[in-house]
């Protein structure tokens, strides 16, 4: 059957930033010209590196990577090993191995394989560490006859406002009542003698209340 299949290492610790992947394959067709490349990411949008080989031609071929990884590729018989080096903990991720028959038709690459996650020991690691949590000291306790004492000295100061605004009050209340009081003052004249002088509008005075 003109099928290609893959086999991954599910997990690649990384402890010195040097990792060896390697891709075993299975493939019973009649291709002459092989493609294989290492995918970064679980939807295998970043190609690592890859390798081209013949099958027929000893040692023709040919590896390239790109600017962001140190990679190149081998084959051997029924497997390729990509060798990365220089490895950062950034660069932690899954990757996966594709393996194509370029020539001749019909084209063939395997299914998506399971994937390897490589892991990169490094400041990664130590930012993927929970924070410790820092607890602060609970405030002391206020003592209990604190609330109830500040409640009653200032009701105390509040009845004692109260009772000197009451006082002024009542105080300015009776200044105005006494400025308010007056005596009639309007000049009087006596009942005979209506025409000598007295204005029209002065009321006759009264003697007769005089005489007792």
């Amino acid at each position: 059957e003109n099928k290609i299949l893959v086999a991954q290492s599910p997990l690649l610790k990384v402890d010195n930033k040097s990792a060896s992947l390697i891709c075993n394959y299975t493939y019973n067709g009649t291709g002459e010209e092989f493609r294989a490349s290492l995918h970064k990411g679980t939807d295998s949008a970043i190609e690592v590196c890859f390798i081209s080989w013949i099958k027929r031609v000893a040692n023709k071929t040919s590896s390239t990577s790109t600017k962001e990884f140190n990679c190149q590729g081998a084959h051997d018989k029924d497997k390729v090993i990509f060798h990365l080096r220089n490895m950062s903990a950034s660069q932690t991720d899954i990757y996966f191995c594709k393996i194509e028959v370029m020539y001749p038709p019909p084209y063939v690459y395997n299914e998506k394989s399971n994937g390897t996650v490589i892991h990169v020991q490094g400041k990664l690691g130590n930012l993927c560490r929970p924070t410790p949590i820092q607890i602060k000291e609970p405030l002391p306790a206020i003592p209990l006859w604190i609330m109830p004492t500040v409640t009653g000295v200032l009701a105390f100061y509040s009845m004692l406002i109260t009772a000197v605004f009451i006082n002024y009050w009542q105080k300015s209340k009776k200044i105005m009542y006494h400025q308010s009081d007056y005596m009639n003052m309007t000049p009087r004249h006596p009942p005979y003698q209506k025409n000598k002088g007295y204005p029209p509008y002065a009321p006759t005075r009264d003697y007769t209340a005089y005489r007792y």
